[in-house]
């Protein structure tokens, strides 16, 4: 037996932790960060000596922890990953981090593509490579949902939010057209709002009769909006996130400057695809404004 092994068990060979990191090729300050994020405990700790010891059997989940911290996976989907252990749910797991890098990824080329627009003096360029077009909506009764969030916390709240809603409307003759966000004062990583979720539904009388119910829990009302028309252009997955949304919003401004018309209340996102269901650059959303 050589130094750097101890016998725990019968037949139970441990390494020190200077010969289990040689053997993963993983430096031992790793393997310390690890055991205390949880994520790769020893096998034995001398308790007199503190010492820690690990199993060769543990070599390739070191160096699994170690690829994956590679990718910048958070430390609780690690641990994820981890425990699921060798076969489809971990491979699952991975797969569905890295359709989420990949959307945020898309996003940021996005934005990063407006930026250069704008700070070179392009943003009139960058904006017309959004198509602009208007529609006439009809009246429409909605219940609603009010919060102040922040845009961090925004896309959890509006899946939630419609969520509910649209779980809802099956009480109020069902939904009769896609449902919206409005946002009645900015929202971004300083400013929460509020924005307004909001799902049409058929049957006035029974929506009201719903948020008499259940107003109270969720914050919801019933509105008629008026009929009335909407500047919008049609954006992708990967444009909704914040803040490249932004470039959209500011293009549906800067169209509805220049065609002389004039905004006739808060902005939209009208969300008419199913979420889960689509890709990054799958068109998902009409960023809208009233205009007279």
């Amino acid at each position: 037996m050589t130094e750097d092994a101890v016998v725990d068990e019968p037949d139970q060979e441990l390494l020190t932790i200077g010969a289990f990191a040689a053997r993963a090729r993983l430096s031992a300050k790793a393997l310390r960060l690890y055991d205390r994020l949880g994520l790769l405990a020893p096998a034995h700790v001398d308790e007199g000596t503190g010492y820690r010891y690990y199993r060769a059997g543990q070599v390739e989940r070191a160096r699994l922890v170690a690829m994956l911290r590679q990718l910048d996976m958070p430390l609780a989907r690690i641990a994820e990953v981890v425990a699921a252990g060798d076969g489809p749910t971990a491979a699952a797991l991975l797969g569905a981090y890295w359709a989420d890098v990949e959307a945020r990824v898309a996003g940021q080329r996005t934005l990063a593509e407006y930026l250069r627009g704008r700070l070179s003096g392009r943003s009139s360029e960058m904006y017309r490579k959004f198509a602009i077009e208007t529609v006439d909506v009809p009246a429409q009764v909605v219940i609603t949902e009010t919060r102040h969030v922040l845009a961090g916390e925004l896309p959890a709240w509006i899946g939630a939010s419609l969520g509910r809603l649209e779980s809802a409307a099956r009480e109020c003759g069902g939904v009769t057209a896609a449902p919206f966000v409005v946002y009645h004062s900015e929202v971004s990583m300083e400013s929460d709002g509020p924005a307004e979720s909001c799902v049409p539904v058929a049957d006035e009388a029974a929506a009201r009769a719903w948020a008499e119910r259940h107003g109270r829990t969720w914050g919801t009302k019933v509105a008629v909006h008026p009929a009335q028309r909407l500047a919008y252009t049609r954006i992708t997955k990967a444009q909704v996130a914040h803040p490249q949304i932004m470039a959209a919003f500011e293009a549906v401004e800067e169209w509805i400057a220049r065609e002389g018309l004039e905004q006739a209340g808060p902005c939209r996102e009208v969300y008419f695809a199913d979420w889960e269901a689509t890709g990054a650059q799958d068109p998902v959303c009409d960023v809208a404004f009233p205009v007279s």
